[in-house]
């Protein structure tokens, strides 16, 4: 519903305050020059001068303020207000036409008063009028300066005796409707609940608020053209009813919005009005299943404490965050990482020297003093399995088997074999990973082969580890120092991560061509 002081009023208020809005002088006594010859025309009986309006709708028993510049128009209203008699307000089929025809106005107007006539210096008058009763054209009659149409006037019907309890069971419904809407609307006028309740007549009552609904012209016609009285009380109860549907759910969106904003700063506002929003439009539930399945992930993935309260956090802020933010994405990427690293280690079996050296006899044909350092290796690693075990370091050309000697490594201790080549690699982030403010950062080598592998025991083999450069972004051969030292690697920090990570449990062993390129301090650690 409008507010009735912008659009209409009942007849019996006054229009004083309308007319002092838009300022300028009557002009009812004095007609223009031009209009003189038209104030001396007289109508037969039977014929009104029409209003064609664009986009307004006059009821019988409210008052409408209209502004006209078309000049057929203007000597109409003059015609009227110098005759002191009536003038009929008819809405046009089509807003863009300038010269109304019969065929482009609708049949049913509403004939009024003119209360008040003000002319403006620039071309355009305003008018306040009153509507008394509806009307129905015949026939347009031409020959004077302004649309003049043959009439009916419709009087307003009494209601069948047998249709008076229907009538009346409508109308009650109607203004109790109507009454809760007017609750509803949050800058409602006083004394209007007042001024409905006072109106007994039912047609009169779904005249005004019809008036005074925000409905579109065509509908406003609608209720106009409804000459049965229960029709246009039908009509009326539904336009009253959907929008009073419209204003509790209005309400319900925003006492939820209210709740769930309380004691949150005031840029989150926004935010949370739009995910109220798309909940009842059905919307984000896609996002909503991603962000659960993901805490299930998390869940289930057995990270450390230190590191559940980062998830937690993170995954918190992804909920928060819409989903067209540009941080949405690499969040989420974040996040599916730390879940789907292993974060714990299950129990393996036991090492088998003697099945070890079948292994290692069924992969390798020679190399008997290889083969006797790895099962000397896993001796001492049976014996002590968290022991600082020496780095294992395979040399010698390509093609004679240092890879696959890692991977029979791996075979006899029964674990995940994954491969890491250091070749060509001159970047300090390649090891460590790159921070997540970067576009595209990644975790490390490391790390990522870790998550290949799918297991935090695994083998890992650091493949031409001579081959190692340096460049202006760091020196990769210092980051490698922290990954092989049995004293740090347990609490390795991937720049990507930001949280440490357990690798004193991966086996590590190195290739390499030649020893005299592999930096010092990392020959110290290798055997």
């Amino acid at each position: 519903m409008t507010n009735p002081t912008t659009s209409q009023k009942p007849a019996d208020e006054s229009a004083a305050e309308l007319l002092d809005s838009t300022g300028g002088q009557v002009t009812a006594e004095a007609p223009r020059p031009q209009a003189a010859a038209e104030a001396e025309l007289r109508l037969p009986e039977g014929l009104i001068p029409l209003l064609p309006v664009r986009d307004s709708v006059l009821f019988p028993g409210t008052v409408l303020p209209l502004e006209v510049g078309r000049q057929s128009s203007i000597a109409a209203v003059q015609y009227a207000v110098k005759a002191q008699g009536p003038i009929g307000v008819i809405l046009q089929r089509n807003p863009e036409d300038n010269e109304p025809r019969q065929e482009t106005l609708f049949e049913i107007g509403t004939i009024g008063q003119v209360l008040r006539y003000l002319a403006r210096p620039e071309g355009a008058s305003h008018l306040i009028c009153r509507g008394e009763q509806r009307f129905r054209i015949l026939e347009l009659v031409e020959g004077y300066p302004f649309l003049v149409a043959r009439v009916e006037r419709i009087a307003e019907a009494a209601p069948e005796p047998s249709a008076v309890t229907e009538i009346d069971a409508r109308m009650l419904k109607l203004r109790e409707r109507a009454v809760e809407a007017i609750r509803l609307l949050p800058d409602a006028p006083e004394g209007l609940k007042e001024s409905i309740a006072a109106i007994t007549a039912p047609g009169t009552l779904a005249d005004v608020l019809a008036s005074f609904m925000d409905l579109k012209s065509a509908e406003k016609q609608q209720v106009l053209e409804a000459i049965d009285l229960v029709t246009r009380l039908d009509r009326v109860l539904w336009f009253v009813s959907y929008r009073l549907e419209v204003l509790r759910l209005s309400r319900d969106i925003g006492e939820r919005t209210r709740q769930t904003i309380e004691g949150r700063q005031r840029e989150h506002i926004l935010r949370e009005q739009l995910r109220t929003i798309q909940k009842e439009l059905g919307e984000g539930e896609e996002q909503g299943t991603d962000t659960a399945e993901l805490a299930e992930q998390i869940a289930k993935a057995g990270m450390p404490p230190e590191v559940l309260a980062q998830a937690d956090k993170e995954l918190k802020r992804l909920k928060r965050m819409p989903e067209a933010a540009a941080e949405q994405s690499m969040l989420r990427t974040y996040l599916e990482w730390l879940a789907e690293l292993p974060w714990t280690v299950a129990e393996g079996d036991p090492i088998d020297i003697a099945e070890a050296r079948q292994v290692l006899d069924e992969d390798h044909c020679g190399l008997e003093k290889v083969k006797k350092r790895i099962l000397e290796y896993l001796a001492v690693r049976k014996l002590n399995p968290t022991g600082h075990a020496p780095i294992l370091c395979f040399v010698g050309p390509p093609g004679v088997g240092k890879t696959s000697l890692g991977q029979s490594l791996a075979r006899t201790m029964k674990r995940k074999f994954t491969r890491v080549s250091l070749g060509g690699v001159h970047d300090e982030a390649e090891i460590r990973g790159h921070r997540r403010t970067y576009i595209g950062a990644m975790p490390g080598t490391i790390i990522q082969a870790i998550r290949k592998a799918g297991a935090r025991d695994c083998v890992m083999m650091l493949d031409e580890i001579d081959k190692l450069g340096r460049g202006v972004q760091g020196d990769p051969s210092s980051a490698l120092l922290e990954v092989l030292d049995p004293a740090q690697n347990g609490t390795f920090r991937d720049n990507y991560l930001g949280v440490p990570f357990d690798l004193s449990r991966v086996v590590f062993i190195c290739t390499a061509n030649m020893l005299d390129t592999i930096p010092g301090p990392l020959l110290d650690r290798m055997e």
